[in-house]
């Protein structure tokens, strides 16, 4: 599963072009090319890796030059530091390696360092088997209240998946991203991006999630739901029918994106957590992500910012 996603695809650039973020793409393993994004921050000006870079992990002695051209690039774009958060399992040989480099541990998380990913070339009787028990009940419950979910990908089920996504940040207090955002996902993937819903026997909204794919793999990418989802296992139903879809159109992996890291019963993930866990699959820490420091001098405030940040908000 230590591959490539949608965070190093021409979607990704176009979706963060669109949004007015310039997107810089180079071969630095001169194999495949790693998409770096220059994002402009309030505290500073930062080039972002997510996903990356796409490197020969497995032949250090090529590494090196691969970094300092990455470096080289933030240089010219005049980028505090670099953030990568590459496909790499999370062990102590990798945080080495990354260290070895240059790289040391950011403040804050990059694009899903832990999450659940469910292997869909199993058969549907397989993967409700391997489910938590509760979770298959909860399934089965949906189907017997008659929870439909249907799925679709025009500008008006995004613009209302938008409004919804913003009742449940207010309720949960968490930042959504704007229409803006969703809008460009939308343009640059395509069909590759869906907003499912489900919904009760009398077609009332109950949960919401956004789909993309990319090659053999989807991400539950967001989320949103209305007060319906306290009561009724429409997001047990929603998830299952994703499954289901995903399968009938030959995608390998689903990958639940984001959960919270083991033994964090206070991170903000924890509850998100219980879900995604229940419906099997294999949970997957890839390294923290590392920064690169090109200008100490601009680094040391946007490191204290982002450590007092996190501690706050729980991450």
């Amino acid at each position: 599963m230590l591959k490539t996603n949608f965070l190093q695809s021409p979607a990704w650039q176009k979706t963060n072009e669109l949004i007015g973020h310039t997107v810089v793409v180079e071969k630095l393993n001169q194999k495949s090319p790693t998409y770096m994004i220059v994002k402009n921050a309030k505290r500073g000006r930062y080039l972002e890796v997510p996903g990356g870079p796409v490197l020969n992990w497995d032949k250090p002695e090529e590494l090196p030059n691969s970094i300092k051209e990455m470096l080289q690039i933030a240089k010219k774009h005049r980028c505090a530091f670099v953030r990568v958060r590459p496909q790499l399992l999370d062990t102590v040989e990798n945080r080495a390696l990354l260290k070895s480099l240059g790289g040391k541990i950011a403040p804050m998380h990059l694009a899903a360092e832990h999450t659940v990913i469910l292997d869909l070339n199993k058969s549907e009787d397989e993967l409700l088997a391997n489910m938590r028990r509760q979770t298959r009940y909860e399934v089965r419950r949906a189907n017997k209240l008659g929870i439909t979910v249907e799925s679709d990908n025009t500008e008006e089920i995004f613009k209302q998946f938008h409004k919804v996504q913003s009742e449940t940040a207010t309720r949960q207090h968490f930042v959504p991203p704007n229409l803006k955002t969703l809008l460009a996902e939308r343009e640059a993937f395509g069909d590759n991006a869906k907003i499912y819903i489900a919904k009760t026997a009398e077609c009332e909204p109950i949960a919401y999630g956004l789909i993309l794919t990319y090659g053999d793999e989807a991400e539950y990418y967001e989320a949103a739901s209305t007060d319906l989802n306290r009561k009724l296992p429409g997001a047990y139903a929603l998830q299952w029918q994703i499954i289901r879809d995903l399968k009938k159109a030959g995608v390998k992996y689903y990958n639940l994106w984001g959960i919270a890291p083991p033994n964090q019963p206070r991170h903000r993930y924890a509850g998100v957590t219980t879900f995604k866990t229940g419906f099997g699959g294999e949970t997957v820490a890839y390294v923290p992500a590392h920064d690169f420091v090109v200008s100490h001098l601009k680094y040391a405030p946007d490191y204290l910012i982002e450590t007092l940040r996190k501690k706050r908000r729980h991450l």
